[in-house]
């Protein structure tokens, strides 16, 4: 057998634990989303203030850390509407099937070794709700069941602008996870496995975002696209929606929505964490002179360092870049992220099967760099005889006549059609002389009957 074949993982530890052992750690996982939401949200706002100058939240707790607390207690207290026309069973679901699957992904993301386990009330257990061979497949899957509550909440609010919101997340969300896909498949060539236990087992020696760097990049960028935030925060774009899918929402039930978005942002950070950055285990420099730093509860402490990390580039990532266009997303989805992660994956797929014929590692960069270039020249080559064998460009035919009003209504100008110029109004100075000058006095007849009446 290859030395650089991955034995299929052992998952025998899971699943022993008694039914209140696993009611204690499905509470904790539910609590350490609700608090570090809750400390997100202040963070926040903390973060964009000090970028743009301003205090921020202050009033409520010390240094305003119970200000998201306040929020979500006002918001409970708020009036709760149901839109008249709106489809009220599904209006009424669509924010909890937004939110339970948010909580759910967080049950397969380990807190620490499988092989270190921890005593809760006497009794030993793993730092992990539970895990599974597919883990990452029901992470995807549990992803993808929560897009159905935003764009059932714009279709079952009967208005416009909810329901372009949600057309436009499931279009987001479509893009996006085929990049995510494939940027996980990376991983489990490497991992051999899609158990995110053995995934994190697998990072002893390097990182994954030291092995698969573009890999790491999309992934970046597909889980700021998933979670709707800025630079990618289309469907509930202000400037063109009103507020998105969610403008029909009021109290608990807005509540809830932002209660997805920000459990969202945790998940997909945890995810990110356990497949790149090396899970539960010590940054490089405290391991390599602490034996007992991936022990006891320390992974933990690790892991929620590299979560708030990630959520640091959110709040970043927020503060810095304008919203783009929505054409601009779905290019970069389409026509740059799934391309460049298929063509990532075919190399990192060529790279494993040949480490597994044993084949050293000289000769791999040898043969990848040769298949890179040859395909480079093709691409030249076919490029230059393309621009040999086009035609020579025509002289730019007279731009056809355009009237804007042809039709009833304003429409705007096709591509080589131009506006007719728009006769200039005279400005106010000119009105001005031409009343007090003496050859257009007279032009009024209105003016000049009044005179003839008076005198």
């Amino acid at each position: 057998m290859s030395p650089y074949f991955v034995a299929a993982e052992d998952l025998s530890m899971f699943g022993r634990d008694p039914w209140w052992l696993v009611a204690v750690k499905a509470v904790f996982c539910f609590a350490f989303l609700m608090v570090t939401v809750l400390f997100s949200i202040v963070w926040e706002r903390k973060v964009v203030a000090w970028m743009q100058l301003r205090i921020g939240p202050n009033r409520h707790g010390p240094w305003g850390m119970l200000q998201s607390l306040a929020d979500g207690i006002k918001l409970m207290l708020k009036e709760d509407l149901i839109v008249k026309r709106a489809d009220k069973v599904v209006y009424v679901l669509a924010p909890i099937v937004a939110a339970i699957p948010a909580f759910m992904a967080i049950a397969v993301i380990p807190f620490g070794p499988a092989g270190n386990e921890i005593s809760i009330f006497g009794q030993r257990t793993t730092m992990q709700l539970t895990d599974l061979p597919i883990a990452m497949l029901y992470i995807l899957a549990v992803a993808s069941v929560g897009i159905y509550g935003i764009v059932l909440a714009g279709w079952s609010s009967g208005s416009t602008y909810p329901l372009l919101g949600g057309l436009r997340s499931c279009a987001q969300m479509i893009s996006y996870e085929i990049a995510m896909g494939a940027a996980f498949a990376s991983v489990f060539l490497y991992s051999g496995s899609m158990s995110t236990s053995a995934i994190v087992e697998a990072q002893q020696d390097r990182w994954y975002v030291i092995l698969l760097p573009v890999s790491f990049v999309i992934y970046i960028v597909t889980m700021v696209g998933e979670t709707n935030r800025a630079p990618f925060d289309m469907p509930e774009s202000e400037g063109d929606l009103v507020g998105g899918f969610n403008t029909e929402y009021s109290s608990i039930k807005f509540a809830m929505f932002m209660l997805a978005e920000y459990v969202n942002m945790v998940t997909v950070s945890a995810v990110s964490v356990t497949l790149f950055l090396g899970g539960w285990r010590a940054p490089w420099p405290i391991s390599t002179f602490w034996e007992g730093a991936n022990h006891g509860w320390w992974p933990m402490l690790w892991f929620v360092v590299k979560v708030q990390l990630l959520l640091f580039f959110f709040i970043w990532l927020r503060g810095t870049l304008p919203r783009v266009r929505y054409d601009q997303l779905m290019k970069l989805g389409w026509k740059v992220l799934i391309p460049v992660s298929v063509v990532w994956l075919m190399l990192v797929a060529t790279v494993r099967t040949l480490r597994n014929e044993n084949y050293d590692f000289a000769d791999i960069a040898l043969y990848v760099g040769g298949g890179v270039l040859a395909l480079l020249l093709l691409s030249f080559v076919a490029d230059f005889f393309r621009e040999r064998g086009r035609p020579a460009p025509e002289a730019p035919a007279q731009a056809a006549g355009f009237d804007p009003m042809a039709g009833g209504f304003p429409v705007p100008p096709l591509p080589g059609q131009e506006l007719p110029p728009v006769p200039r109004r005279p400005s106010r100075r000119d009105r001005e002389l031409i009343v007090s000058g003496g050859s257009d006095t007279h032009s009024d007849g209105t003016l000049d009957g009044k005179e003839a009446s008076d005198g």
